[in-house]
């Protein structure tokens, strides 16, 4: 979810879940190791659980930066193993790296040996021309026996040349099947499963087959679904009974990031969604859109997009809907 599931995404996504374990945007190595630390790794402490996203292909560069992230605090480092951009391939690290099963259980060992915390691989069922049996069996039994914690699996190919990251998303067809047979000739393993999961019900389904279910745009582009996770899938109450409680939750964080220089848009731009299909949604989301932008916009341009929203019985039972 890259330039999407930043820290400000963490803390709004974390208001509207408090069991979910979020995910960080993905980080390469180089960055970890040589950029500025403080800004790519930093963390409210509210995000918890949260776990770091790595991209790399290189053993020692991988647990250094494992090692760096623990001391964080993050709660779980993930290896990318599924990107399909060019830019990652030309950086061997990503999907590219599925074709190099070997590779990528070394990099786990060498992970595994510099933290306590656990360390999870997401991948595809396959790149290119691989077949999906054979090419993830061939993943699994490498990062297994490297002592991996978690496999996430997104349940579609990519396809490294002729398709665009955007394509790779929604073109190459989904097998959720593949991915339900791997649970079964691994059921000690936990296995995750993602890709074009759009509902928490459709989420329940998959959970009747594996442990886990990643959701990325949906939980993104609308995150007021997110509000129904914790008393549906771990029998806790809902943070907040509608959406422009969660809204008017984060009021105090942005007033603090406004103090600290913080942009209001580099926030509001990740509550978008939150009232879709709401009554004065889409004035709501035009008004951040052209205000939240200015330089010197402060608060009141949420607080006047959040009076923008007609509060009805539609709006409240959000939550329900989910």
């Amino acid at each position: 979810m890259m330039d999407w599931t930043d820290r400000h995404c963490r803390f709004f996504h974390r208001l509207l879940t408090r069991h979910a374990l979020l995910y960080t945007e993905m980080i390469t190595t180089g960055a970890v190791l040589h950029g500025d630390r403080a800004r790519l790794l930093g963390f409210d402490a509210f995000e918890h659980p949260v776990a770091l996203q790595l991209g790399g292909s290189e053993s020692r560069a991988l647990a250094e930066s494992a090692r760096i992230a623990e001391a964080f605090g993050y709660d779980e480092i993930n290896l990318n193993v599924g990107c399909p951009s060019d830019r990652v391939q030309e950086g061997r690290f990503g999907a590219c790296l599925m074709a190099e099963p070997a590779l990528v259980g070394d990099c786990v060992a060498a992970m595994k040996a510099a933290v306590r915390v656990p360390v999870s691989v997401k991948c595809r069922i396959g790149v290119d021309h691989q077949n999906p049996e054979e090419a993830l069996d061939a993943l699994t039994q490498r990062v297994r026996a490297a002592g991996v914690d978690a496999l996430i699996v997104h349940a579609r190919k990519a396809w490294l040349e002729g398709l665009s990251p955007r394509e790779n998303r929604d073109i190459p067809p989904l097998d959720y099947g593949r991915v339900y047979r791997l649970k079964r000739a691994h059921p000690d393993l936990p296995i995750v499963i993602n890709g074009g999961i759009a509902t928490l019900e459709d989420a329940c389904v998959h959970l009747d087959h594996v442990d886990g279910v990643m959701m990325g745009r949906a939980a993104y582009q609308e995150p007021w679904r997110l509000l129904a996770v914790d008393p549906l899938l771990f029998g806790a109450p809902a943070p907040f009974v509608s959406p422009r409680a969660a809204a008017e939750a984060i009021v105090p964080y942005i007033e603090r990031e406004l103090a600290n220089g913080t942009r209001l848009h580099a926030i509001t731009r990740h509550m978008l969604g939150l009232f879709r299909a709401v009554p004065g949604a889409r004035a709501f989301r035009r008004h951040l859109s052209t205000e939240a932008v200015k330089p010197a916009a402060g608060i009141e341009a949420l607080r006047e997009a959040l009076a923008l929203i007609v509060d009805t019985p539609r709006e409240l039972a959000h939550t329900e809907a989910a």
